[in-house]
């Protein structure tokens, strides 16, 4: 037989090694054809089965990363899905079965399908690695594991520590594996064969849950922790956003990870899944994700070393935030007390996220104090982080591109500035861009690069190399008032102001932003950012789009930023805050406005059409893709204008039109719609 994605090889010792090596591709999936070529190449050992099985990788990107997304979106109905994923339970079900002893060799990430494949083998030996390689993270797509997963993982590890696997997504080190019993032994990349080989010599016992977790897997027992699953997963997502973990909990509840009926009911459970919306956007979700990352050439120079300009909460947790990623950074403001918080924000930061002593000491060493700024002539790239001032920011310019060494990036952190205005007094105006972080930096994925018509290609595709070496996703905009991020959200923003005003309670008002799925309300979001920040950008926005803030707001919000009420950073914005977390009232009960959903939603809808007809992203889906990671602009809605088109573009503006009758022309349908649909849109 011929295989196109495995290869096999029997040593003197009669231990078969079979390498996954998939065709075409630079990472291992679990295609049809993948499973189909392993079940082909098992079903003989069945009855004639080697001294042992030996399953590892031939790509260095690692083991295998799930199964094949690609085959997701051909998917028509639960019939075809469920077909898809029994041809799966049975080739890991003949790998289980199998008498001789088999090993998986996880040299890197093993997820979803692929941490699935590795456990229905009886022993997994991993390569040493301080990434966190292990996980299911398959809720993400709106769906639960498939090929087994959701039985083998809680016999395997049990139901607590399963179920957070499963439930969170959240991948894990190799260490925590093997102190969970997901993992049998750590090998290194030089002994990993021999450990192998001492494996199946040996034929350790194979790992089970602790009896504890047998116990909770009891039909007795699972009728009370149910209700506690179920509560932990609605405080994080509701079950008509999100039902797979819903589902994950009761596919546990009903049949307590048994062989005899858990794989069944997993797989019709899933089938049903991944054809309801949620899972068909999260997917889209995931492959815009990919598309931001695509942006830019793979040949652009490397940025190794980084100046940063302002030590604020921006500027220096963008540098504190390069370090962390591996990069030289020295961080420059007018005098050293100004640079010494952001320092030690940096070491909070890398305290939590650097494990390893030396390893976090080695992190720390790269972001360095630079109060004269003579890290900015070795730098590769330089980011403009001061306060929004056109004269302060000019003066910086021409004092850098002095020492800038040649084919070194400027970029400007702005958030409201145009690029056009900034650059008139370079040498190379063409070279400068725009890197609009978000804040938290350590939390928010996305960053805005921004372009000018004419900014050269190469000075973008550095800017989009150094934003995905950082790990950030990219997202290419026109110089434009508000970019995108910033320009969607305003709308939103002040509509919730607006309902402020009528009186409408704080906690109704967020409540009914997260009925319809942003993770978190208008009013919270507004404390997040700063009152200080939102009244500006509201303020900057306002004039420049020709929507004046109304006077009631700027007066609203002045008051509590005179007062230093700002929010989450002070303490007491709109809610008071504790830990980091708004202490919220319980709703006022009084009456909603039934268009409450729409006044909040559909202005942002709005925007996003009139970006795309502005050209500030040209591509819809870039544009989709940077308003869900942008904003959190609900996921399993698949962005503004998917959402526009799933609900019905003629609906939104028909929508949009009532609502300006009742309240005015900030309501006023874009003429974008007109493209969006067709032409049915009257201009606005």
């Amino acid at each position: 037989m011929t295989q196109r994605h495995w290869a096999s090889e029997t040593d003197g010792d009669g231990i078969v090694w079979l390498r996954i090596d998939k065709a075409d591709s630079g990472t291992n999936v679990l295609s049809g054809e993948v499973l189909a070529e392993l079940s082909d190449l098992i079903v003989p050992f069945a009855g004639n089965p080697p001294k042992g099985l030996v399953i590892h990788s031939g790509k260095s990107s690692g083991f295998v990363t799930g199964a094949d997304i690609n085959e997701f979106t051909r998917i028509e109905n639960p019939e075809q899905a469920y077909q898809l994923i029994r041809l799966g339970q049975k080739v890991l079900d003949r790998l289980e079965a199998l008498t001789c002893p088999t090993v998986s060799v996880i040299n890197g990430h093993a997820l979803g399908g692929g941490l699935e494949l590795a456990m229905a083998c009886d022993y997994r030996l991993a390569l040493a690695s301080d990434g966190k390689i292990l996980g299911l993270p398959e809720v993400q797509l709106g769906i639960h594991p498939g090929f087994g997963g959701t039985v083998r993982t809680v016999q395997l590890i049990g139901v607590r520590p399963a179920m957070e696997l499963m439930l969170t997504g959240k991948p894990i080190t190799v260490e925590k594996g093997r102190r969970l019993g997901l993992v049998d032994r750590i090998a290194t990349a030089d002994n990993w064969r021999q450990a192998a080989r001492e494996i199946v010599a040996n034929r350790p016992p194979k790992r089970s849950a602790p009896l504890f977790e047998r116990i909770l897997n009891l039909p007795i027992v699972r009728g009370f922790i149910r209700p506690v699953l179920v509560k932990q997963v609605a405080s994080k997502a509701r079950k008509a956003h999100y039902p797979a973990p819903y589902a994950m909990i009761d596919l546990w509840s009903k049949h307590g990870a048994s062989r005899e009926s858990g794989y069944e009911a997993e797989a019709r459970s899933i089938a049903e899944l991944m054809c309801t919306s949620t899972s068909r956007n999260l997917v889209r979700v995931f492959f815009l994700q990919n598309k931001l990352k695509s942006q830019g050439s793979k040949d652009a120079p490397r940025v190794e070393r980084v100046h940063v300009v302002g030590a604020g909460v921006m500027g220096g947790d963008i540098a504190a935030w390069c370090a962390l990623r591996g990069m030289h950074v020295t961080l420059q403001d007018r005098a050293l007390k100004y640079i010494e918080p952001a320092i030690a924000r940096a070491q909070t930061l890398f305290d939590k996220r650097v494990r390893d002593p030396a390893k976090r000491a080695e992190t720390s060493t790269r972001l360095k104090a630079d109060v004269d700024g003579a890290g900015a002539a070795a730098a590769d790239l330089i980011i403009e982080a001061i306060f929004e001032n056109l004269e302060a920011k000019q003066s910086l310019y021409r004092e850098l591109q002095a020492k800038m060494k040649s084919g070194a990036i400027l970029a400007t952190n702005t958030s409201s500035i145009r690029l056009e205005a900034l650059r008139t007094v370079l040498d190379e105006p063409r070279r400068f861009i725009g890197l609009h972080f978000f804040n938290p930096v350590a939390q928010l994925p996305l960053v805005e690069v921004i372009r000018c018509d004419d900014t050269e290609q190469s000075a973008l595709d550095i800017g989009f190399g150094f934003v995905k070496a950082i790990a950030k996703l990219p997202l290419e905009c026109a110089s434009a008032p508000g970019f995108v991020v910033n320009r969607i959200l305003a709308p939103y923003m002040a509509e919730a102001m607006t309902l402020v005003d009528e009186g409408v309670a704080l906690i109704d008002i967020d409540r009914a932003a997260e009925g319809f799925g942003m993770p978190m309300g208008p009013i919270e979001l507004a404390d997040s950012i700063g009152l200080d920040v939102a009244l500006s950008v509201s303020n900057v926005l306002g004039e420049a789009l020709n929507r004046p803030v109304p006077a009631s707001l700027t007066a609203f919000l002045g008051k509590k930023v005179e007062t230093g009420d700002l929010g989450r950073k002070t303490g007491s914005g709109f809610y008071a805050w504790e830990d980091g977390k708004a202490r919220k009232p319980e709703s006022a009960g009084g009456k909603l406005p039934s268009d409450i959903e729409d006044r909040l939603i559909l202005p942002m809808v709005n925007e996003a059409v009139a970006c795309l007809a502005d050209r500030v992203v040209e591509d819809p889906e870039l544009l989709d893709a940077g308003v869900i990671f942008g904003t959190g602009f609900a996921p399993f809605r698949g962005g503004p204008l998917n959402y526009a088109h799933a609900r019905g573009v003629e609906d939104v503006v028909a929508a949009l039109k009532v609502l300006q009758s009742r309240y005015g022309d900030r309501f006023e349908p874009h003429r974008g719609f007109e493209k969006l649909q067709g032409g049915s849109a009257d201009s606005g």
